[in-house]
């Protein structure tokens, strides 16, 4: 089983998006049943809220439901849970060491790190793109894909 972990701020648009299409896109290939796709934030703010709604119309308009989500926080035991710990910039990974202490097994990364353009992913809640975020959440699940395939972990 791969245990992926996405995460974001206030996991209520990038992370849970990058989650429903993470579904998806392993539906698609026939392999859902080698995952456990999960998502979380690294505040307290949007705890027990559903997706933003502009993030659930963006996944709505290309297929994909993101119903019966509740926004949580990460926890300490996700660390042991989780084999990928999936961030959507840079930003998120000292507020994720707050709660975990450490990465000593080195599960943490941003999700465009798996694609040539590493980067962050913008957080629509202030800029409005949700199409850019989608664009770039494909773009590292991908990358990501493309690297569990290389490791022979979707065979």
């Amino acid at each position: 089983m791969i245990n992926v972990l996405f995460i974001c701020h206030g996991n209520i648009c990038r992370s849970p998006m990058a989650e429903y299409m993470c579904r998806a896109k392993a539906e698609k290939m026939g392999v859902s049943d080698k995952f456990h796709i999960a998502s979380a934030a690294t505040s307290r703010e949007e705890i027990g809220n559903g997706v933003y709604p502009s993030a659930k119309k963006k996944l709505q308009s290309v297929g994909i439901t993101a119903d019966n989500h509740h926004a949580r926080q990460v926890t300490k035991k996700d660390y042991d849970t989780y084999d990928y710990l999936l961030v959507m910039e840079e930003y998120n990974i000292p507020n994720l060491m707050r709660i975990l202490k450490a990465d000593t097994q080195k599960k943490v990364y941003r999700l465009l790190d798996f694609t040539e353009e590493k980067g962050d992913i913008a957080d629509p809640w202030y800029t409005g793109d949700f199409e850019k975020t989608y664009q770039d959440i494909a773009k590292g699940l991908d990358g990501f894909f493309r690297m569990l395939e290389k490791e022979g972990k979707l065979s």
